[in-house]
């Protein structure tokens, strides 16, 4: 049998749920995927430090330790994709998730082709973008202002100093410096760096435009760069502050 990319892709399976755990197994090992399962945020740290995983499907509500906990551990060492798994009523958790870097989120219950979704779009980006498994990119530098990106290494620097990005933040941000001036709705946004569409992508994008906005912005609400057209969408500010 002819082997495929996918066989060389580990996802992180990491919910105390067994059902919903052997479920998500079920669905990752009949799109080609290897999978490895954890029952809490400890285990899953330990397995993510391990190495050789490419994507982390974490749900937040576990005994041990939360997702929302093991995620900062993780972030602390890795920038693998983690895509959370959280309830309707988690939606304070959410919010906290994704400003700590997590890259999306699927709401439980869950449809399985868009969870499927998430996960092609997420281990598309981290593939292409410098993860474990890379395709070369051009040396390119994009310059607006003082702000700076070169693209071969995934550094950003801001009037000279060097800010460390989530790899969402730096995707989010490479592309509006690539289109500046260009005014692009929160799904237009989300189509566009995270490869899929989804309904719901508006409060995504907002909270990594607003944590984007703190680590390159002076006045995050006064922003030089990143702007915003009330009922439009986000755009980068082509003028030189």
């Amino acid at each position: 049998m002819k082997e495929s990319v996918n066989d060389k892709l580990t996802v992180l399976v990491c919910d105390d749920e067994k059902d919903i755990a052997s479920a998500i197994e079920i669905f990752l090992k009949s799109e080609g995927y290897n999978v490895r399962k954890a029952c809490n945020g400890r285990e899953a740290i330990d397995i993510v430090k391990g190495g050789g995983i490419h994507l982390v499907i974490l749900d937040i509500m576990m005994p041990v330790m939360d997702g929302v906990t093991a995620l900062s551990v993780i972030r602390e060492f890795s920038n693998v994709p983690v895509i959370m798994l959280t309830a309707k009523s988690e939606d304070t958790d959410k919010v906290l998730g994704l400003n700590l870097g997590a890259d999306d989120y699927v709401t439980k219950p869950f449809n399985p082709v868009e969870l499927m979704a998430r996960v092609r779009s997420g281990l598309r980006r981290y593939t292409q973008l410098g993860g474990n498994i890379s395709e070369k990119t051009d040396d390119e530098e994009l310059v607006l202002g003082g702000i700076k990106v070169t693209d071969r290494t995934k550094e950003v620097w801001l009037d000279g100093e060097p800010v460390k990005l989530t790899r969402t933040e730096y995707d989010i941000l490479k592309y509006l410096m690539e289109n500046p001036g260009k005014v692009f709705t929160p799904g237009e946004l989300y189509s566009e760096v995270w490869k899929d569409s989804c309904m719901g992508s508006e409060s995504i994008v907002a909270v990594h435009i607003r944590h984007l906005r703190e680590k390159i912005e002076i006045d995050p609400s006064n922003p030089r760069y990143i702007k915003m057209i009330w009922g439009r969408g986000y755009y980068l500010d082509e003028k030189k502050p």
